[in-house]
């Protein structure tokens, strides 16, 4: 990328690495509390009978051992679980990047001790009250019971009382991509009461014992296991709702002039990086939201994305080492089962993160180029320790809030 001379002349501000400070409450032991939240309910199952566990495609902390507990204490209790994974087209829409997903979590047959069936056949099961058709996992359906083990926090791109959690897993996860692209289509605004819907119609039709939940803390860690009876999913899930926001961290500062991301995701975020906490989507900055961010620079893909780069499409320059991780095919595929294509766009690539930078504080509009507002980040879900310039530390006097790292 070529620069004007004026741009090279830019004095880049020192960057101070700083705190921020956010409760860290969490489970100390995660098996004990998924066993203990487990054992009941998988009491009052039929022994002998099969469960097929529903596994996303979510980072969730302890997410192999949170699932193997779960299968354990299904196995003492007698019954023959088998593992599906539920996470709609994600792995290009294929069995096979599927499975590679759930083996980058340390979830295989091996690990888990009982077989996976990824197939990606479904079933129309029924239909919401739109007439908008219900897809299932094949697989799942042949099982006497449905178990998903889900993360239940806000979703990326809608809100209401059920977001991302249980009835996401059920409707998109589970539908696959023929579900997944379905409901898909009615737009995001529309998930809304759509989710919750075709969750419905999958809850009256397939035996749900329980749902695990799970809520994590600022940290990524887990805060709350609960085993919810299928029956009070639609009551619990909002409340979980509601825990889950308020735990999740922030960048506690409401306008940022660049914002340097050092790496996205899949395992970070369903959309690569967070809106809720950019304060930006696909389609710019979120009316209302903060922070109020005008540049945004990604530095890097994480491996766990297997090449899926949704989520560049919110940034405004990207580093090439990062565009060279990309499988253009999971990306596409992604962007269009899920309605955004706009998340799949390409950003301006730069080679350097100060090529980068430069650029981006030279077309942040209105902003003093000799005194920017820069702040870095590792990705959205740690935001303890982060960088931000030395112009900024006006800003951090609460010392309930921030604290200066040497």
């Amino acid at each position: 990328m070529r620069l004007p001379e004026a741009v090279r002349t830019i004095k880049l501000p020192e960057m101070v690495k700083i705190e921020q400070i956010f409760p860290d409450d969490h489970l100390d032991d995660v098996e004990m509390s998924v066993r203990n939240a487990v054992l009941p309910l998988a009491a009052t199952m039929e022994p002998g009978c099969t469960a097929a566990v529903l596994a996303g495609s979510r980072g969730i902390q302890h997410i192999d051992s949170i699932v193997k507990t779960v299968l354990n204490t299904l196995l003492a209790s007698g019954i023959r679980p088998f593992i599906v994974p539920a996470m709609g087209s994600h792995g290009g829409g294929t069995s096979e990047g599927q499975e590679e997903i759930l083996k980058s979590y340390g979830i295989t047959e091996e690990t888990m001790g009982v077989p996976i069936n990824s197939s990606m056949d479904t079933e129309v099961i029924g239909f919401t009250p739109e007439g908008i058709e219900v897809h299932f996992s094949k697989p799942a359906l042949e099982a006497d019971y449905v178990i998903p083990v889900c993360r239940v926090k806000p979703h990326t791109d809608f809100s209401g009382p059920i977001e991302s959690g249980i009835c996401k897993m059920l409707a998109i996860g589970g539908g696959k991509h023929n579900g997944c692209s379905r409901l898909h289509r009615e737009g995001f605004p529309a998930l809304a009461h759509i989710i919750p819907d075709a969750a419905g119609v999958i809850i009256d039709k397939v035996e749900i014992p329980f749902a695990l939940a799970i809520v994590e803390n600022a940290f990524d860690k887990p805060h709350t296991i609960e085993a919810i009876p299928g029956s009070e999913i639609f009551s619990r899930e909002p409340e979980l709702l509601d825990l889950a926001r308020s735990l999740m961290p922030r960048i506690k500062f409401d306008d940022v002039d660049v914002l340097i991301v050092e790496q996205i995701g899949k395992n970070i975020s369903g959309t690569g990086m967070d809106p809720n906490i950019i304060g930006r989507d696909s389609y710019g900055q979120i009316p209302g939201a903060v922070p109020r961010v005008k540049r945004i620079i990604i530095e890097d893909l994480t491996e766990d994305s297997h090449g899926n780069a949704i989520g560049f499409g919110m940034a405004d320059f990207i580093l090439r080492r990062a565009f060279e991780k990309v499988d253009l095919g999971m990306t596409y595929t992604n962007g269009m089962a899920s309605g955004n294509p706009e998340g799949a766009r390409i950003p301006v690539i730069a080679e350097t993160e100060e090529e980068a930078l430069r650029a981006a504080i030279q077309t942040a509009h209105q902003t003093d180029i000799d005194n920017p507002k820069i702040v870095r980040i590792k990705d959205t879900l740690h935001l303890s320790e982060i960088e931000i310039s030395a112009n900024m530390l006006g800003l951090c006097s609460d010392d309930k809030e921030f604290r200066i790292v040497l």
